[in-house]
C-alpha cells in the first residue's frame, strides 16, 4: 500500500473524485453505444492519469541514520551544486558565508522535505519571486522560496542551519506549516514543494563540516548522509530514541 502525503490531499483527492467522474460518464456512453472495448480502454487511462498525479505525492518510509554526527539530505534529487555563498537574506548566516548543497528535483521524484538534523527553527522567510527552471543558475536567488533557519542541535554542540525551498518552472506552491520554536528531530517531514523545484541546505562554511556528496550524486531524504559534523560523537547507541525509520 502506497502512502500518500496530506500536503497533496487536495490534488489527489480531488482529481480522484474527477476521474470517477470521467470512468463513469465513459462507462455509461460505451454501454449505451455498445463500445465495450473502448469504453474499458478509456476507463483505464483515466486511471492510469490518475496514479501518475498520486505517485508525486506518494510518502516512502525512509529509514534514518542514527549516527550523532551525521546529517540528511533535505530532499529527494540530484546534488547540483556545492559551495561556499555570502547569504545576507538568510538571518543566521547574515554576517559570514555558508556552505551551501544545492538538490535538484524533477517530477518523477518525492518531493517531501526533511530536516536535516535535530533543530530548532528560529525563523522563516517566504519571499515572493520568478518562475525560472530549477536547474537555472538563477533560480536560488530569484525566484518564490520559503527559507527555514535555527540552531541545529547535535548531542549538546550547536550550530546555525537553514534550509531553503525553491519553486520551480512547474512548482507554483510551497507547503511548509513549521511554527517559530518548533523542534524537528533529523528526517522528520516538514514541507514540500508541489511538482519540480529545488532545494538547499545551509550549513557554516567551517572545517568542522565534511560533505559527504558530490555533484551529480543521487540522494534521498532523510536517508541520504550528505555531511557529518565533525564534533559530535558518532556512537549510534546514544541517540534520540524518535531518530528511527518512520
Amino acid at each position: 500500500m502506497i502512502k500518500l502525503s496530506l500536503y497533496g490531499a487536495r490534488e489527489w483527492l480531488g482529481c480522484g473524485v474527477a476521474a470517477l467522474v470521467l470512468i463513469a460518464i465513459t462507462l455509461y456512453l460505451a454501454f449505451t453505444f455498445k463500445y465495450y472495448v473502448t469504453g474499458w480502454i478509456c476507463s483505464g487511462f483515466v486511471v492510469f492519469l490518475w496514479l501518475c498525479v498520486a505517485a508525486f505525492f506518494r510518502d516512502p518510509p525512509r529509514e534514518i541514520p542514527k549516527q550523532l554526527d551525521i546529517l540528511v539530505s533535505p530532499a529527494d534529487g540530484v546534488v547540483r551544486d556545492i559551495g561556499s555563498v555570502e547569504c545576507p537574506e538568510i538571518k543566521c548566516f547574515e554576517n559570514g558565508s555558508a556552505r551551501r548543497i544545492g538538490i535538484f528535483l524533477s517530477v518523477l521524484n518525492v518531493h517531501l522535505n526533511r530536516a536535516p538534523c535535530r533543530m530548532r527553527v528560529e525563523y522563516e522567510q517566504y519571499k515572493k519571486g520568478k518562475f525560472h527552471d530549477a536547474r537555472n543558475t538563477k533560480a536560488s536567488k530569484e525566484n518564490e522560496s520559503m527559507t527555514i533557519g535555527g540552531i541545529a542541535d547535535m548531542n549538546g554542540y550547536n550550530f546555525p542551519v537553514a534550509v531553503k525551498q525553491i519553486s520551480g518552472a512547474i512548482a507554483r506552491r510551497i507547503v511548509c506549516p513549521v511554527r517559530i520554536g518548533q523542534v524537528l528531530e533529523k528526517g522528520k517531514i516538514f514541507g514540500m514543494i508541489k511538482f519540480g523545484s529545488r532545494t538547499e541546505l545551509y550549513l557554516p562554511d567551517s572545517d568542522d563540516f565534511e560533505i559527504l556528496v558530490k555533484e551529480g550524486d543521487k540522494v534521498y531524504a532523510g536517508s541520504t548522509p550528505i555531511a557529518r559534523f565533525k564534533l559530535a560523537p558518532n556512537d549510534e547507541d546514544t541517540g534520540n530514541p524518535e531518530q528511527t525509520t518512520k
